[in-house]
């Protein structure tokens, strides 16, 4: 059996589990390949392909030049880059691993503290012999929104509460009740855009998300407001971010996901002074990819014995 692992930038995938016991073929790409053509060039010949998260999509026609693959493991338990319908199709197992919900948590605070005081400015002037050059925002009696309110938003209203923020949110199907259970209240979309100083997106991407923050909606906020976003960037429209940002018409934008990634180097986010970019390193961690790999290396044991688990269905 020859399995391939896909993506892993820092090189730690061997490291993190027990690949020996696959008694397998096993071989890493550090580096990204976006070319389908290059891809598909260097996925011949192996059954099993590990995908680290959804940086390399697997759709319809990519799936359909794979000839040798069987297995498809996406580290996490959703993929939205890959058609699981055309790999079914294709006679493809689509498994899926673990997910740990906290480090996203944890980066979304480490992106707001940085835009909230400025530290992408301030440390940039220390490396350089610099003092300090600017006047960072307090978050005290400011307003959190937070643009649903699920297990991951509900941990960063908690964070907000414990730094004395007032917060607010909104979903589609949000309840005042469910709302009221994490001490949140629940309001209009228009409200929460109007309200927020800070507004941080954590919205799974869907139909009816994409694009939910576009001009209109950026032109409703206050013009010193944060937008932080650590879920997925087709839920802001990107070309309407970067007009807000060029013109005043938010504060600021702290963002770890892109349309595009890895993000090219000439991208106008790039040289935009309000904006705190990371390279979505949300789920970046040791104890993450501990999850990921050890998962990984157990749904390839379990398919090798035909037994495979956590499946994903669609």
């Amino acid at each position: 059996m020859r399995i391939a692992i896909l993506d892993d930038y820092q090189n730690v995938a061997l490291g993190l589990a027990d690949w020996d016991c696959l008694d397998a073929d096993v071989h890493v790409f550090t580096e990204h390949i976006a070319d389908q053509d290059e891809l598909v060039r260097r996925l011949a010949g192996f059954d099993v392909v590990v995908a680290m998260r959804e940086r390399t999509p697997f759709g319809e026609q990519l799936l359909s030049r794979l000839a040798d693959l069987r297995l498809l493991v996406t580290t996490g338990q959703r993929n939205a880059s890959i058609d699981v319908e055309a790999a079914r199709r294709h006679g493809v197992v689509v498994c899926g691993t673990g997910y740990v919900a906290h480090p996203t948590v944890e980066l979304t605070w480490a992106l707001i503290l940085a835009a909230s005081r400025n530290l992408h400015t301030e440390l940039r002037a220390m490396r350089e012999g610099g003092w300090q050059t600017t006047l960072g925002t307090s978050l005290r009696g400011r307003t959190l929104g937070v643009l649903g309110l699920g297990r991951l938003g509900a941990q960063v209203a908690r964070v907000g509460q414990a730094f004395g923020m007032r917060t607010i949110a909104w979903s589609h199907n949000l309840t005042q009740e469910r709302a009221a259970e994490h001490d949140v209240t629940a309001v209009s979309k228009e409200e929460l855009l109007a309200s927020a100083d800070v507004l941080t997106v954590h919205l799974v991407l869907s139909k009816r998300t994409r694009g939910l923050l576009g001009a209109a909606e950026l032109a409703a906020m206050k013009p010193t407001a944060l937008l932080v976003n650590t879920s997925r960037a087709p839920i802001v429209d990107t070309g309407a971010l970067v007009h807000a940002l060029r013109h005043g018409v938010i504060g600021a934008a702290a963002l770890d996901v892109y349309d595009v990634e890895p993000l090219p180097s000439d991208h106008p986010l790039r040289s935009l002074p309000n904006a705190v970019l990371t390279p979505h390193i949300g789920f970046v961690t040791r104890d993450t990819y501990e999850v990921f790999y050890r998962d990984a290396v157990a749904d390839i044991a379990a398919f090798s014995r035909g037994e495979p688990v956590r499946v994903l269905e669609s």
